[in-house]
């Protein structure tokens, strides 16, 4: 099957909003083995719509639209697609419901022509918006399939991933069952990953792998059409397999849980408590911990000593360590970790130390970066690492970093390069 995805909005033209949604539906699709020939993007103008709605017609089955559902007056998708194949607009009385309700329980006054977004085409299968007020919607008319999607990426992406695809796979592709698995890993990059599996993405056509990157962290999606969940599930064991002969050492996951949750979740297993003393990263590190739930069980508290004056007077970083070897080092890092520990009577310290940049510092350039760890009972070490000249992806970088080495050291994990310092160093 092959497809087309037209994008609909003025401020898509304008550059006033990045296009990510046609990026998107395209992994998506590809991952049911669907072909987009084509991405078009038109602006709110009914005649330039139905010229790329026909266009779209004479070379593909499958005619995606995302935009244009919303109850202003340039969303025109819905009226006009309606217009051009003679199909009447319905009241979708679920989604009136929900409209309704929303406005009672909010400060919000409803709008006149909220009720917009509760429109249908005739004969067309719903489907759901978990996220927002306008319903998506598939029709199936001469051969050809139309599907409306919302503009906001928060509420067309679960649309397509909780409703679209089944929809897809039951009425078109003629398949029973959809199941797919999520890798997560972490350690190298989306193109470093790609290349180590690129034969085995590229022989596959059911199951699919797809690769996201996001932060830092890449996930592998592993996705296969099968008669039954049992049949899938075994298709996607025997890719797995291969992905994991490449890609074992970067793995730390399996579904939608980060590296801090899983960070989190091997901490509480283990009832061990965490700290951090922090530099370059601002209190950055601290912060990815308390952005999860339940994180009070691994963690009283951290630290921010910014300057070498307070790495001394408030975290008891002794002067002849920052004078010998300056804050820039493996040895800073270490005994950051340490002090933060004994400070917080934590079982890990984490220290992260380093030059964010633009400008280097102790003639150290941008994207310098140590990290140390300090593990009750066990020997403390730090590690090197060298990022960019990008200031903040480089404080990113350093925290997820630090996570990764803390799951690899409470695992017990091979942890390369690391650093020890001896008593004469300390």
């Amino acid at each position: 099957m092959k497809a087309e995805i037209i994008s609909i909005g003025t401020e898509l033209l304008l550059g006033q909003v990045v296009n990510t949604n046609a990026a998107y539906i395209s992994r998506e699709l590809a991952s049911l083995g669907i072909e987009v020939y084509h991405h078009v993007t038109v602006g709110d103008n009914k005649d330039r719509l139905i010229e790329a709605v026909k266009t779209a017609e004479e070379r593909v089955d499958l005619i995606v639209m995302s935009g244009g559902l919303g109850p202003t007056q340039d969303d025109i998708t819905k009226k006009t697609l309606s217009d051009y194949l003679d199909v009447e607009l319905i009241l979708h009385e679920e989604t009136e419901e929900k409209i309704i309700s929303y406005h009672k329980n909010s400060d919000f006054k409803m709008p006149e022509n909220n009720q917009l977004q509760a429109l249908i085409l005739a004969d067309s299968t719903p489907l759901s918006n978990d996220t927002g007020l306008a319903i998506g919607m598939m029709l199936s008319r001469n051969k050809h399939h139309y599907v409306l999607l919302p503009g906001p990426p928060d509420e067309l992406e679960p649309m397509v991933d909780n409703y679209l695809k089944n929809e897809l796979i039951k009425h078109i592709l003629e398949e029973q069952v959809l199941v797919s698995r999520v890798l997560r890993f972490f350690g190298l990059t989306e193109a470093q990953l790609a290349e180590k599996i690129d034969g085995i993405i590229s022989e596959q056509t059911n199951p699919t792998a797809a690769i996201y990157a996001n932060s830092g962290e890449i996930t592998v999606r592993i996705t296969a059409k099968a008669k039954d969940d049992d049949e899938g599930y075994k298709a996607i064991d025997k890719v797995e397999t291969k992905i994991m002969e490449k890609l074992s050492d970067y793995f730390f996951g399996y579904g939608e849980k980060t590296l801090v949750e899983v960070v989190k979740d091997r901490l509480k297993e283990k009832d061990l408590k965490i700290t951090a003393a922090e530099s370059l990263t601002g209190g950055a590190f601290i912060s990815e911990l308390t952005s999860v739930t339940e994180v009070s069980s691994i963690l009283e508290g951290g630290m921010v000593t910014y300057s070498a004056d307070k790495k001394n007077k408030v975290l008891n970083v002794r002067k002849k360590t920052i004078e010998d070897f300056g804050v820039v080092s493996g040895e800073c890092a270490v005994e950051m970790a340490e002090k933060a520990r004994e400070m917080f009577d934590a079982d890990i310290g984490v220290g992260l130390t380093g030059v964010a940049g633009p400008s280097s510092l102790e003639k150290q350039i941008p994207g310098t970066v140590w990290i140390g760890i300090s593990y009750k009972g066990k020997e403390s070490f730090s590690k090197h690492f060298h990022f960019s000249y990008k200031r903040n992806r480089n404080r990113r970088l350093a925290v997820l970093n630090a996570l990764e080495l803390v799951r690899r050291t409470v695992e017990d994990l091979p942890i390369d390069n690391r650093e020890y310092y001896g008593e004469d160093n300390q």
